[in-house]
């Protein structure tokens, strides 16, 4: 029996209908993550297409059809179709001829299960037809879906080779999707090729790992990870029993996950050594900054609300949450202004310079010690400075 898509909102997009009549009956079919993610009624972000039609020919078709395309990854095969819903990926039909583990040189294919048999997991080589909403499936990834089983097409060192970032997907997807137990063949074969991720970007090492700790609780396949030596590789600073901890704390205080405050989890509380991970994985200038004032965290036991007035609302739920304290004095609480300015201690006939500094900088601290009161009172917090 044909497996139909259940009913969903995103098919019955009329950017989506447009798309599907621009290449013709026949040419066109969602692809991977929409059609796992409906399978699972799980909300789908992103859609992706794949087409026996050439790059050219798509570009053509959209063209006369109204519909803009980017090409965005032409040399394999992607077209990028701009619609008000969310713009798709077309892909054209497509194999490896050669693979060095981190690109692949490819060709264009005419047969759909040619397609299907180089993409990583059975799971993610299901496509639906448009038209009626059927499912085809090549490699048994609808079984597997169902029992949540993640397991590589074909052989899973050959599938490694070919890309190894595969390993680290693997890992992503099992702690999305996959249950326990995990398949043999994936984790050996994890296992025994860990070592070539050392060939890999760091960029791309880093995305994928902080993809992986942003899902719901990334702690048991950290820990997986650390028993396979795949930690090790990328990461082998990683602590994931304060992971676990971490998230512990998160589920523990509703608070959502957040892949960076995990990541400062893993690592031990050194500044220095968080700015170096985030170079090593690339991350942006605020993301460095802010893993680093999470790594000084060791011996600050200020109130939480100081702790947000100095730091940033962030940082402080970070520090707080590494350090196990609660967050509920920071929720709905908006950080305030400090209602006194250096030109209303020059009008009380101190003179500007760094007199000025410092009486600010006492009657602040005075003023946070007492938990932010009102500008009344930090006037009169002024005059006992004044007065002493």
């Amino acid at each position: 029996m044909t497996k139909l898509l259940p009913p969903n909102d995103w098919q019955n997009r009329a950017d989506l209908a447009a798309l599907v009549e621009a290449l013709g009956a026949g040419n066109l079919r969602w692809v991977g993550g929409c059609v796992r993610d409906t399978l699972l009624g799980l909300t789908v972000k992103d859609i992706d297409a794949a087409t026996p039609l050439l790059p050219d020919e798509v570009m053509a078709r959209c063209k006369e059809a109204g519909l803009r395309t980017v090409p965005t990854g032409i040399e394999h095969g992607t077209v990028t179709v701009v619609l008000e819903g969310g713009n798709v990926e077309v892909t054209t039909l497509r194999h490896d001829v050669s693979t060095d583990g981190r690109r692949a040189t490819v060709s264009f294919a005419k047969e759909w299960r040619e397609d299907a048999a180089r993409r990583d997991f059975t799971i993610n080589a299901l496509y639906a037809d448009p038209a009626d909403g059927a499912v085809h499936d090549y490699f048994g990834g609808l079984e597997d879906l169902a029992a949540r089983h993640l397991r590589f097409i074909g052989d899973a060192r050959q599938r490694i080779r070919e890309d190894h970032l595969r390993i680290l997907r693997y890992f992503r997807f099992q702690a999305r999707f996959g249950s326990t137990p995990a398949d043999e063949e994936a984790e050996s074969a994890c296992r025994e090729l860990a070592a070539t991720l050392k060939g890999l970007s760091r960029e791309r090492i880093g995305m994928e790992m902080m993809n992986l700790l942003g899902l719901a609780n990334p702690a048991p396949t950290l820990a997986r990870m650390a028993e396979l030596g795949v930690l090790d590789v990328i990461l082998p600073e990683a602590d994931v029993a304060a992971l676990a901890a971490l998230v512990a704390q998160e589920q523990a205080q509703a608070v959502a996950p957040d892949a960076l405050r995990r990541l400062a989890a893993l690592l031990p509380a050194e500044p220095a050594l968080a700015e170096q991970v985030a170079s090593r994985f690339r991350l942006s200038g605020a993301q460095k900054k802010r893993l680093a004032t999470a790594a000084a965290r060791s011996g600050d036991d200020r109130h939480a609300r100081a702790m947000a007035y100095d730091l940033g609302q962030e940082s402080a739920l970070d520090r707080l949450l590494l350090s196990g304290r609660a967050v509920a004095p920071l929720e709905g609480w908006i950080v305030p202004s400090f209602p006194l300015k250096g030109g209303q201690i020059v009008a009380r006939g101190v003179g500007a310079g760094p007199d000025v500094a410092r009486l600010l900088r006492q009657v602040e601290q005075l003023w946070i010690a007492e938990g932010f009161p009102d500008e009344t009172r930090v006037q009169a917090l002024l005059d006992e400075a004044l007065q002493a």
